[in-house]
């Protein structure tokens, strides 16, 4: 009876951890150069679909075939350029974490620099304008204001 329990727990405990034993990707190399350019490569491009990973440490569907992908293509002597060059064909320059300046990407790069500069100028701008408002020597009320004030403060004296 033991030897059957022993048994059943023993097989649950396989049936419960293949899952976690499956989800780790084993790559085997030629040799280290292969190994070095596979890492660079994983730690350099961005996972479309999680889009703050790189695919190396993204556990997405879209990120372990990219990496399947980059593998396949270390193995078949690709250098890494040409790696680089066919992910930016299949997804676009945001599969890098830092996009090339171009002319598409030119507002991305200059955008939150002149947002700051025109910021600054419009500060700087409306501190040296004047003031819209007249300036009395003083606080000094005008005539009518202090025929106002007088009426006033006679009408709350009879209350």
């Amino acid at each position: 009876m033991r030897v059957l329990i022993a048994s059943l727990l023993l097989l649950l405990g396989w049936v419960v951890q293949a899952p976690a034993m499956a989800a780790i990707d084993v790559y085997t190399f030629d040799n280290d150069n292969q190994e070095q350019v596979f890492r660079e490569l994983t730690k350099e491009l961005r996972c479309p679909k999680c889009q703050n990973q790189d695919i190396a440490d993204s556990n997405a569907g879209l990120a372990k075939d990219l990496r399947d992908k980059t593998y396949q293509m270390v193995r078949e002597g690709k250098d890494k350029e040409e790696i680089v060059d066919y992910m930016v064909a299949r997804y676009g320059n945001f599969i890098l974490y830092n996009p090339p300046l171009m002319a598409s990407t030119l507002i991305l790069w200059l955008g939150p620099l002149s947002v700051i500069v025109i910021g600054v100028l419009v500060v700087f701008m409306r501190s040296r304008r004047t003031p819209v408002v007249t300036k009395r020597a003083g606080n000094a009320l005008s005539e009518e204001e202090q025929r106002r004030l007088a009426e006033l403060l006679k009408e709350e004296e009879k209350q």
